[in-house]
């Protein structure tokens, strides 16, 4: 591959830069939280320390925190939980997901280092480990595992809660890449506007439009998985595709799809450096407070060799038995 391929932020990070020994306080988590549900994202970035203020300018700041009002709501309720290094951490619970809020300050009571990060403690685990759907792949024809596997070798995707599972898929030429000459334009990557189908019956729960391809080489990550379908199963998993081309994109919210349904084409918006599909399931519909379910394919071949019931690893090829 020509680039590193990164397919969705795991984590939303603002800054660290978090002193050693300090002592917890709740008035800021208070005022955060307070400004943060009442959407003031001006009076957020006035509690930053100077440091934080020039590594995530206002515009920045009112930017993140609206995009995560809009994926995960409002903060319905937040508890300190513990100590660690330098944070005071606390379990946020979420309108859509629960997460570690940890905040770190400095010694003029300015927030000095803030993130975000699924929460994984006690009570958030998921009944759902695989799938129970039957599974064909969602494309035609031969496709390259980019980042797959339980590994963090193998798929840099497992540390995060609702996209542990995930593949990143792309298609490579006889010489190994996934690009026909120097890579530099989305036409000149072979997945590049390749049809993605519906990998079984399912309803359209969720369709994100209108976000712009992007160079390769360059990301988006203001907007995570770009051009998006959500699929719910009867046995209520949610089958996330991401990265679509723009405009591309056949359904709509509501439509009850078929097993092998032009969905739309591969393309390269959101959080994306190269012309890619991320493909994942997870047990809730939206990617915040969700969990990752492990996906295994009915029947395909793997390196040219059929195999049943098998979850992809990366540096495989794999192509749906016709």
């Amino acid at each position: 591959m020509k680039r590193l391929l990164s397919a969705c932020i795991c984590f939303v990070l603002l800054s660290c830069k978090g002193q050693k020994d300090i002592s917890r306080n709740s008035v800021l988590a208070d005022r955060l939280v307070s400004h943060y549900n009442q959407k003031h994202y001006d009076s957020i970035f006035y509690l930053f320390s100077p440091e934080m203020q020039a590594a995530l300018p206002l515009t920045k700041t009112t930017e993140f925190f609206s995009q995560m009002q809009d994926g995960s709501g409002s903060i319905i309720k937040y508890d300190f939980k513990e100590k660690k290094e330098s944070y005071d951490r606390y379990r946020a619970e979420f309108a859509r997901g629960t997460y570690w809020l940890s905040i770190s300050q400095n010694a003029k009571d300015k927030i000095d280092g803030l993130y975000f990060i699924d929460y994984d403690g006690p009570g958030e685990q998921s009944s759902m480990i695989r799938n129970k759907t039957a599974l064909s792949l969602p494309f035609s024809g031969e496709w390259f595992v980019f980042w797959g596997g339980d590994t963090k070798e193998q798929n840099y995707h497992v540390i995060s809660k609702a996209q542990k599972n995930a593949f990143d898929l792309v298609i490579t030429g006889e010489n190994g890449k996934s690009f026909k000459t120097d890579g530099d334009t989305n036409e000149d990557y072979y997945a590049f506007g390749q049809p993605l189908i519906a990998p079984c019956d399912a309803e359209v729960i969720s369709v994100i439009e209108g976000v712009k391809d992007n160079i390769p080489g360059e990301m988006n990550p203001s907007q995570l998985t770009g051009n998006t379908v959500v699929l719910k199963t009867t046995a209520n998993e949610y089958i996330l595709l991401a990265h679509f081309k723009l405009n591309s994109i056949l359904v709509k919210k509501g439509d009850a799809v078929k097993k092998g349904q032009p969905l739309g084409l591969c393309g390269n918006s959101g959080n994306s450096s190269e012309p890619h599909l991320h493909f994942h399931i997870q047990d809730k519909e939206y990617m915040a407070g969700a969990t990752g379910i492990k996906c295994f394919f009915e029947k395909i071949l793997v390196n040219g060799v059929q195999k049943n019931d098998h979850s992809p690893v990366r540096k495989e090829k794999i192509k749906n038995i016709q």
